[in-house]
């Protein structure tokens, strides 16, 4: 990951006074889901930042050793070698971002990532994931067990009561122990925006976490009955752009929840270029978090990655011959991203 946030004092002032126009939010939102998306070999290349920006999650009750296994394994080879190969891509070292479970779970994903000789990240959830309706002390816990384990990645999920509230005191000095707790570790405070009630609370929310040192801010746990969605999206990304303009510091970006089909991935690539700029769109400063986004972007197979599949008269899939793929993939506005 990229440099770390140091955080800042805890700004009330800035915090307590932070407004959210809804109304706007919901235009700035509708207009970039109505923006055009890229097609043919730029929507190859966009899928392909999508897949390494991705936090290969499994989160279920029934995780077991051999499933965690399959997910490290499937996230140092994401795409079938035929597809890499046909976009040129085949020697680049594709992978995920990282792989994401739970604090149990990590040592299980760190040996088979050492067995395979990868330094993928491994992230861990912590803090009485998803609810984090656990004592403190435990919570922090969680935390120092996860890193000892060998996370390099803590996503913790924050007190929503706090927020409800307005104990933004509290809550600051919540996730600052929690950053300490995590060490060398990156940490990235969920919200789960979805139980925050309105766009100024997570707005607020998003500051203090900031403030406290938060690497990343993501929006949602996968639990709630509302997730990532792109108002919220927007909300959370000026909060970061706002906090970069003031402090200097940059923090990145991780919508995580109900996002599983290549064109959603799209739309959230197009959300943080527009919002954010071209220095977020890379996996030290964007992660999405999914568990079956991976499948449908692998299913999008013409092109390497994405289309109908039609052949043409020369037998290769529609606009996706040989010759065309070695006439793009060399140029660095579409491949340069890796």
């Amino acid at each position: 990951m990229c440099d770390r946030n140091p955080g800042t004092r805890l700004d009330l002032e800035w915090v307590c006074k932070a407004r959210v126009n809804t109304q706007a939010v919901l235009k700035r939102a509708q207009q970039i889901q109505n923006t055009k998306l890229p097609k043919n070999q730029w929507q190859a290349a966009w899928l392909l930042k999508a897949l390494t920006c991705i936090d290969l999650t499994t989160l279920s009750g029934d995780d077991t050793p051999s499933n965690v296994q399959r997910l490290c394994l499937k996230a140092l080879q994401p795409l079938r070698a035929d597809l890499l190969k046909e976009l040129g891509m085949e020697h680049e070292g594709v992978t995920t971002a990282a792989v994401c479970v739970y604090p149990s779970r990590v040592s299980d994903a760190v040996k088979t990532l050492r067995a395979a000789n990868s330094k993928l990240p491994v992230a861990s959830v912590a803090t009485g994931f998803p609810a984090g309706q656990t004592h403190l002390s435990t919570r922090l816990d969680e935390v120092r067990l996860a890193v000892a384990d060998g996370a390099t990645e803590i996503d913790i999920v924050i007190n929503r009561t706090l927020a409800l509230t307005g104990q933004w005191e509290a809550l600051y000095d919540e996730v600052q122990q929690f950053r300490k707790a995590c060490g060398d570790a990156h940490m990235k405070s969920i919200l789960a925006v979805g139980e925050l009630g309105n766009f100024s609370t997570v707005y607020r929310a998003s500051l203090v976490c900031m403030m406290a040192g938060s690497d990343f801010i993501k929006t949602s746990t996968g639990k709630e009955s509302v997730n990532a969605t792109i108002p919220v999206a927007v909300v959370m990304s000026r909060a970061i752009r706002d906090y970069y303009i003031n402090t200097g510091h940059k923090v990145g970006f991780k919508p995580a929840g109900g996002i599983r089909t290549a064109q959603e991935a799209l739309v959230w690539l197009v959300l943080v270029k527009e919002e954010l700029g071209s220095a977020w769109l890379n996996p030290e400063m964007f992660r999405i978090g999914a568990s079956s986004l991976l499948a449908d972007i692998e299913r999008q197979s013409h092109c390497g990655l994405g289309g109908s599949g039609r052949k043409n008269k020369h037998g290769d899939a529609d606009g996706c011959s040989s010759a065309h793929f070695n006439r793009i993939k060399d140029r660095k506005d579409v491949y340069a991203f890796l």
